[in-house]
């Protein structure tokens, strides 16, 4: 008499609409947050910040940028500070902030204690990023849109010995264009609410 056989089978791989419900959900819930954030963020009480709403625009966003696993709802400040504020001086205190803040993963890859996931995006990443040139224009295509491949990037530039300068310039230039969006999108909300 034998021991009875144990058939181990792999699960099954997930459907296509199991592998994108995590992301849908967490996009979902993160768009909610940002636009009820917007709501309770009143203009006069902007107001009352005077001239230390630029240095806050830079803190908000450093710190925004600074955490790479949580992200930090601060979209509708931007947006409400450009209401405010001199949108000019807003988009680039918001946008020097975030390239401080991504500095952080920059340091965290030179320190070499970047864990990355070998896939393809970060194998492209690495060729892009042994080159300065390319390298600038990959961050900086990679820095202007809201998208979660940024932090591996910058984990990479690090890591790689891309210079501090090419990295926050790169970082910089992006994060203007995508501050001019938030605050573009505030002043036409405000436009077309009052």
């Amino acid at each position: 008499m034998g021991e009875p056989s144990l058939s181990l089978t792999p699960p099954p791989e997930p459907t296509a609409w199991r592998r994108w419900q995590r992301p849908l959900l967490v996009g979902t819930l993160l768009t909610i947050v940002n636009v009820l954030l917007y709501l309770l963020l009143t203009p006069a009480w902007l107001e009352q910040l005077g001239h230390w709403g630029y240095a806050g625009a830079f803190v908000v966003a450093a710190i925004a940028n600074a955490t790479v696993i949580v992200p930090v709802p601060y979209f509708p400040l931007i947006a409400r500070m450009g209401q405010v504020f001199d949108p000019v001086g807003i988009i680039l205190a918001a946008a020097a902030g975030s390239a401080v803040g991504e500095s952080i993963a920059f340091f965290v890859g030179r320190a070499g204690q970047a864990t990355v996931v070998d896939t393809r995006l970060y194998r492209w990443l690495q060729r892009q990023l042994c080159h300065p040139w390319r390298a600038a224009l990959v961050l900086f295509l990679l820095a202007a849109p809201p998208n979660p491949a940024f932090d591996v990037a910058g984990l990479l530039a690090g890591a790689l010995g891309l210079p501090l300068r090419v990295f926050l310039l790169a970082v910089f230039l992006g994060r203007i264009l995508r501050m001019t969006l938030f605050v573009l999108v505030g002043i036409r909300i405000e436009h077309i609410i009052s």
